[in-house]
């Protein structure tokens, strides 16, 4: 079976992404100490580039200081950044066609930074952290709003191809469109639009400071997987919201840090044991694709098989497809996919790789594991 389809070119509002393969955004732990980029960094990227993904979404970049999830966190809040950004994205754009997001996000509620006390739409408490975040004040969210329009307008000038707006796993954006973590009854919540509000806000203020071309994309919550939280039916409005604002893409996810509190095999890292287990977010593509409009969607969750994933491409469930943990273990994976060895990823999903995140860069277990082996014999 060739994959004609996998590896056609489709575009993501003016910008031409080779294939239908994106690198989701993870964090690696791979930045200089306090965010700034350097070789180590630029290598892991540019591993992804020489193996064929056709759109690299960055790790988590932080928009202010108080917003990040470690001392090695990529960070974007001011001009000193921007040189490691332009350094990197030139490396990525030396390999033919390929293109680089940045992905930019605060972490909310689910802060543990020791000098920034964590913040989110109301004070409620976050049974993973044992924190409660402070209310913020209209104001505050105004501010922070900004800060999220600064920092992709430096994105756009250090030179990537797009932004995506990071509104998932319970970080500060999500915060916004779950009733779990949003109990105001201001312009920020209460209802579905004002719950969607900031995000609005956020793209009007993007455009008003670069333009209509450059393509503004969003990795939406559609589920907490909580008690009280944000269920898919009303993600799907705050989807067509954004898709009738004008984003480009949305790359719907679920599951927040609290999901995972009691449960082993959580979102969004779930653990897949068979070919049940994978691609798990397709029904949530499968109620958002009628109404993309001209807006791009990306199928995330345990994608392991090309065939498959030619399949819902052809089907026209989704327009492209998203991979992280997979390309931890094979960087190479969509070449080797485009030579014609369809051999499912070998990423069997045990999240050691996140494991490896706590304490330096990350790395897969299991491959390690196996070289080692195969270097004894």
């Amino acid at each position: 079976m060739k994959l004609k389809t996998l590896f056609s070119p489709e575009k993501i509002g003016n910008v031409q992404i080779k294939n239908r393969i994106v690198r989701s955004a993870t964090y690696v732990r791979r930045a200089e100490k306090y965010g700034s980029i350097g070789d180590q960094l630029i290598d892991f990227y540019k591993e992804l580039a020489k193996g064929g993904t056709g759109l690299i979404i960055s790790e988590f970049i932080a928009v202010d200081q108080s917003g990040t999830a470690s001392a090695y966190q990529v960070r974007l809040d001011n001009d000193s950044f921007l040189p490691g950004h332009k350094r990197l994205v030139h490396s990525i754009h030396d390999y033919p066609e390929t293109k680089i997001a940045a992905q930019i996000a605060h972490t909310g509620r689910q802060s543990v930074h020791p000098k920034y006390p964590p913040v989110a739409p109301s004070a409620v408490p976050d049974k993973q952290t044992g924190l409660t975040p402070r209310k913020l004040k209209i104001e505050e969210i105004r501010s922070l709003i900004n800060k999220f329009v600064d920092t992709g307008t430096r994105a756009y000038h250090a030179g990537y191809d797009m932004v995506q707006l990071h509104a998932a796993h319970g970080y500060f954006l999500s915060n916004f469109v779950s009733p779990y973590t949003n109990r105001r009854k201001d312009e920020y919540g209460g209802n579905i639009e004002n719950m969607a509000r900031i995000l609005v806000d956020i793209y009007n203020g993007l455009r008003d400071e670069i333009g209509n071309e450059f393509p503004i994309t969003i990795k939406l919550q559609t589920q907490d997987f909580v008690p009280g939280g944000l269920l898919l039916d009303d993600a799907v409005k705050i989807a067509k919201i954004l898709v009738d604002t004008g984003f480009n893409a949305i790359e719907p996810s679920g599951g927040i840090g609290e999901t995972q509190v009691g449960v082993k095999e959580a979102y969004p890292s779930k653990v897949i044991k068979s070919p049940e287990d994978e691609n798990y977010f397709l029904p949530t593509c499968k109620r958002l694709k009628p109404m993309m409009k001209n807006c791009k969607l990306i199928l995330v969750g345990g994608i392991k098989n090309p065939v498959s994933a030619e399949i819902f491409l052809n089907d026209k469930i989704t327009d492209f497809i998203s991979m992280c943990r997979p390309l931890i273990y094979e960087p190479d994976l969509p070449n080797r996919w485009r030579n014609g060895d369809l051999t499912p990823a070998k990423c069997i999903s045990c999240n050691s790789c996140y494991m490896t995140s706590l304490t330096g860069p990350v790395y897969c277990v299991v491959r390690k594991r196996r070289e080692r082996k195969k270097k004894k014999n």
